[in-house]
């Protein structure tokens, strides 16, 4: 796990607000939900993992530094 800074923080926070949806790029885990799964951003914890409610249901965050989501259009 990568270890996040408090100004690379407040970068992600502002970047994905909560409401924000996102489409899955790229997620090491072997539960993951497919590539290209879209959901809606629920916070950016304190370590940096973007917290996000699948539309497939699934409900594991982005963890920073090792699995990556993009902004989509509503």
């Amino acid at each position: 796990m990568q270890v996040i800074s408090r100004a690379a923080l407040q970068s992600l926070r502002d970047r994905f607000p909560s409401g924000t949806r996102v489409e899955l790029v790229r997620m090491d885990d072997p539960q993951a939900p497919p590539i290209g799964t879209k959901g809606t951003v629920l916070g950016v914890d304190d370590i940096g993992s973007i917290m996000v409610a699948w539309d497939n249901g699934c409900g594991l965050n982005v963890a920073y530094g090792a699995d990556e989501c993009r902004k989509i259009k509503r």
